[in-house]
């Protein structure tokens, strides 16, 4: 019944157009008994634009997620509409001019488009096609979508299209429906979440077996884009590569124009990489930290091995119905804890965690939600709390209580920023708790960060990513390559 929506040949994931079938009837569901009758559903898919003012484009073209999410179309410039009352989807794509095949490529009919994406209704967008089907359709209220972002402030503007005047337009309804559907995961979704997250595995595991010092940041970060497209047919990437090597790795977002990958990497640098492709839109978000060399030092080791207890500690911890509130704080007391018994903090560890010095060490929160955006929508919906406005808290993504088919990172660091650590030598509230001669040690040195992507299942959880995680694995993996 349902035709193949997307793959890239036999060794990649084949994606079925049931994931988006399935993704829209969940949303009529959700929306019946809650709008008028004959209300119709009217969204915008994303434009292919150019850079600044010329004629060329910066990536390939990538579709806005809200619309990916009910459709899986992967094609600029489109409308859809789904009527709530019966269920039926109707797609309007544009117009393609008959030079478009000199240019671009083929130019598909709408028999094309219906049966790929196994909508019900397929029209090409002219003048006013789009006015005109609602108005056949008798449509009485249309439910455009104005979602705002938690973690960027920005807002997706409601669908805009000519004749759209003449209809009653709500565009309040839509966003939280949608937005709260989109944090549980069908089985489909995770299918293809576990997918993009494997590929990002064995693209680490690529930039760890090439390493060596002496070789560029950027250079470990072409390795991994290659290893994602090259064999896992992943285009995108999810987010701004982080190739951090030495000090660079306690710059929490490292890569950008600022700080681009560009550093040469040392024999003894401790390496952070924070590099996650996507697949058919869909996310993955994975941080390795391993010696540039192969061999942890004995700093080094009592780094790593503080995060990964908060890492494994938290992954048996995040059950259904524990806040994810409260997982931020478990990551900084295992992290202080290690810290104490290494002689760089001195306390009460609960105290400490109170006085907000785990933010000194993990200024970062501790993880957030995963899928069609790599922070994914819906974190401050549902029974979440307001935003915290004390250190690290203030950066949580999340403060929702966790939920099955909730798909997480669980990514604790503890780095030594000379900013923050200045700034807690000089409080009187905080100064007491820190051994400064023996943390000014360990300054220069960077950070580690240890990030999977979590399924959340009352059974136990699920850890997507499968790269090297003790020292013992990582030196045995490294040693081998």
């Amino acid at each position: 019944l349902f035709r193949m929506s997307f793959d890239l040949g036999p060794n990649t994931l084949h994606v079925k157009a049931s994931l988006f079938v399935e993704n829209r009837r969940r949303l009529v569901a959700s929306l019946r008994g809650k709008v008028p009758a004959k209300s119709v559903v009217v969204l915008q898919g994303g434009l292919d634009e150019q850079r600044y003012n010329t004629d060329m484009k910066d990536l390939p073209f990538r579709q806005e997620s809200y619309f990916f999410w009910a459709f899986g179309v992967h094609e600029s410039e489109c409308y859809a509409a789904i009527d709530v009352d019966s269920g039926r989807s109707i797609l309007f794509p544009p117009r393609l001019t008959p030079d478009f095949e000199i240019w671009e490529g083929k130019i598909n009919g709408e028999d094309w488009f219906k049966q790929k994406y196994v909508v019900e209704e397929v029209h090409f967008n002219d003048a006013t096609m789009i006015q005109d089907t609602l108005v056949a359709m008798g449509a009485a209220q249309l439910l455009c979508l104005k979602a705002e972002n938690s973690d960027s402030g920005n807002t997706l503007l409601p669908a805009n299209f000519v004749g759209i005047e003449k209809f009653a337009v709500n565009d309040s309804v839509l966003y939280p429906v949608m937005a709260e559907l989109r944090v549980f995961k069908t089985d489909e979704e995770l299918e293809v979440l576990r997918y993009a997250s494997k590929i990002a595995s064995d693209a680490h595991k690529a930039a760890m077996a090439h390493i060596k010092p002496g070789m560029y940041e950027y250079q470990l970060e072409s390795i991994f884009r290659h290893t994602s497209y090259y064999t896992g047919g992943c285009r995108h990437l999810a987010y701004t590569c982080v190739a951090a090597s030495g000090c660079n790795s306690s710059i929490l977002h490292y890569g950008h124009a600022n700080a681009p990958n560009n550093k040469q990497v040392k024999d003894g640098d401790m390496c952070l990489f924070d590099m996650g492709p996507e697949y058919n839109c869909y996310a993955s978000d994975v941080t390795t930290s391993f010696p540039a060399n192969g061999k942890f030092t004995d700093r080094q080791k009592l780094v790593y091995n503080a995060v990964l207890d908060a890492n494994r500690t938290v992954f048996k911890e995040a059950t259904p119905g524990v806040r994810w509130t409260a997982m931020h704080e478990l990551a900084e007391k295992v992290i202080l804890q290690h810290l104490k018994e290494a002689g760089l903090v001195v306390g009460d560890v609960d105290e400490m965690v109170q006085a907000r010095v785990g933010a000194v060490f993990m200024p970062h929160g501790l993880g957030h939600l995963v899928g069609l955006d790599v922070h994914d929508v819906g974190a401050y919906l549902g029974d979440a709390t307001p935003r915290s406005t004390l250190p690290g808290l203030a950066s949580l993504r999340c403060t929702r209580t966790l939920q099955e088919r909730m798909v997480i990172t669980i990514e604790p660091g503890c780095y030594f920023i000379d900013t923050l650590l200045d700034a807690a030598f000089a409080d009187e509230k905080l100064n007491k708790y820190f051994v400064k001669e023996k943390v000014n040690e360990f300054r220069g040195q960077g950070g580690v960060r240890i990030e999977d992507d979590v399924i959340i299942w009352a059974k136990g959880n699920e850890n997507m990513s499968q790269v090297p995680r003790t020292v013992e694995e990582i030196e045995a993996f490294m040693a081998a390559k």
